[in-house]
C-alpha cells in the first residue's frame, strides 16, 4: 500500500474519516473519499474526494470500482452496492454483511440473544400504533427506551419513556423497546481485529452524556473501575468481534448495572467518539489500528501512557449557520489541552463540531481541566434562529 498505485476508498467523510486520513497522509496511501457534502472534513486531506449519496446503489458501486480497498466512516452506507464490490474482488471491511447486520438495531438485540451476550430484555415494534397498543395491554410498562431499528445516530432515534407524560415522544417507526436498566456506569470497549484472526483491545472509557442531545459529553480513560468488570468487558468486546467474524474497529458500548453485570447496549463497526482520546494516549490510536486491520497489517500496541479526559465541541442551542468559535485562546494556554476542530464550516444545536483531549498524570486534574474548557468554548453563529 505505501507509495503505490493501490487505491484505499473510504465511505464517509466526517471527521472519523478526517482523522483517519492523518495516518494514510503519513504512510502516503493514496485515498479516495466519497461524501454527500462539498465541505466534508475529509475533503482537503485526501487525494480524491467525490460528492454523492452513502446511500444509493450506484453512486457507491461507481465510487469503489476502481478501488482496491473499501472502509466506511459511518454505517449508513448502501450495503448492497458495497457487496457487490466484494463479490468482485475488492476487499471491503468491515464485512457488508456485517455493516447490515449492525445497521438494523432489532438484528443487533437478535444477535446478541441467539449468541448469548448479556444485553437488556427488549421487543421488536413495527409501529407507533403497535408500542400504544402494547402498553394499554401490559406487554410494555414504564418507564423503557424506544429506538429506531434503522437511521439512528448521535442521540437521534431514541426516546426515553418514563411515564404517560412522554407518550407524545413515541416514534413511529420499526423499534426495539428495551426495558431500562438501572446503571452505574456507561463504558465503551474498541476491539480490533484483523483478517489473521489477531484481536487487541482499548482499555475501556467511561461515558457521560448530555440528557438534553443524548450526546457523549465527558469522557475518561482509562476507566477507574474494578479490574475484574473491565477485563470482562473487553472479553465480551473481543469475543463479539470475533463472533461477528469481521476485521476492522468495533466499539463496543456497554451498561454496567448496579449488581456489576456488564451489558451490551450497541455497537459501532468503525472508528468511535469514545477512541478519540487514543490519539494523545496510546502509542497506536484507533485510526491507525482500523487502517492496519483493513490491510491486514499486524496490530498495534494499545497500551495507555497518558490519561486523559476527553469533550466535546459542540454547537450552541439557538445557533444554526456561518459557525465562529470563541474561548480557544483560553484553552490554549493550558498545558496538556488538545484541540482538535473538524472543519464543518456550518454550525447545527448540538452538532459535533471538534472535541478536546486533556492529558494528564492525574485522571481527576484532567477532568476538572476538561470541564472547565467546556466552559469556554461557545460555538455560535452570527445567523441565530428565529
Amino acid at each position: 500500500m505505501f507509495s503505490s498505485d493501490k487505491k484505499l476508498g473510504i465511505v464517509g467523510g466526517g471527521q472519523l474519516g478526517k482523522m483517519m486520513l492523518y495516518k494514510t497522509r503519513q504512510w502516503d496511501i493514496y485515498t479516495k473519499v466519497l461524501d454527500p457534502s462539498k465541505e466534508a472534513p475529509s475533503r482537503m486531506a485526501c487525494n480524491e474526494f467525490v460528492q454523492g449519496s452513502l446511500t444509493d446503489y450506484d453512486t457507491v458501486y461507481n465510487f469503489g470500482e476502481d478501488c482496491d480497498y473499501l472502509t466506511i466512516e459511518i454505517e449508513n452506507v448502501n450495503t448492497d452496492a458495497l457487496q457487490k464490490l466484494e463479490d468482485e474482488g475488492k476487499i471491503v471491511h468491515p464485512k457488508p454483511s456485517v455493516i447490515k447486520l449492525i445497521q438494523d438495531k432489532g438484528l443487533q438485540k437478535e444477535f446478541y440473544q441467539n449468541n448469548k451476550f448479556m444485553t437488556s430484555p427488549f421487543a421488536l415494534y413495527a409501529s407507533r400504533e403497535d408500542i400504544l397498543q402494547a402498553l394499554n395491554t401490559g406487554k410494555i410498562t414504564f418507564p423503557f427506551v424506544q429506538k429506531s431499528r434503522l437511521a439512528g445516530y448521535d442521540g437521534k432515534g431514541v426516546a426515553v419513556i418514563k411515564t404517560e407524560g412522554d407518550i407524545d415522544s413515541i416514534m413511529d417507526v420499526p423499534s426495539v423497546i428495551e426495558d431500562m436498566v438501572a446503571i452505574k456506569q456507561e463504558i465503551a470497549v474498541i476491539a480490533a481485529r484483523n483478517s489473521q484472526g489477531e484481536v487487541k483491545s482499548y482499555a475501556p472509557v467511561v461515558m457521560e452524556f448530555n440528557e438534553e442531545a443524548n450526546l457523549l459529553d465527558l469522557l475518561l480513560f482509562p476507566a477507574d473501575m474494578d479490574t475484574y468488570i473491565a477485563d470482562k468487558a473487553k472479553k465480551m468486546a473481543e469475543d463479539l468481534i470475533e463472533k461477528l467474524d469481521m476485521c476492522g474497529l468495533l466499539a463496543v458500548e456497554f451498561f454496567i448495572a448496579e449488581n456489576d453485570d456488564v451489558i451490551i447496549n450497541e455497537v459501532a463497526p468503525r472508528p468511535h467518539n469514545s477512541g478519540h482520546q487514543t490519539i494523545e494516549s496510546c502509542n497506536v490510536n484507533q485510526y491507525e489500528q482500523h487502517l492496519r486491520c483493513v490491510f491486514n497489517f499486524p496490530l498495534g500496541e494499545t497500551t495507555v501512557h497518558t490519561k486523559s479526559a476527553m469533550i466535546n465541541i459542540l454547537g450552541d442551542k439557538g445557533h444554526t449557520g456561518p459557525v465562529e468559535y470563541t474561548g480557544l485562546d483560553a484553552c490554549m494556554q493550558k498545558e496538556g489541552l488538545h484541540i482538535h476542530i473538524y472543519g464543518k464550516k456550518e454550525t447545527k444545536p448540538f452538532r459535533k463540531m471538534g472535541h478536546i483531549t486533556v492529558t494528564n498524570t492525574n485522571l481527576e486534574q484532567a477532568k476538572t481541566i476538561a470541564l472547565w474548557a467546556k466552559k469556554q468554548i461557545q460555538v455560535k453563529s452570527l445567523q441565530l434562529q428565529s
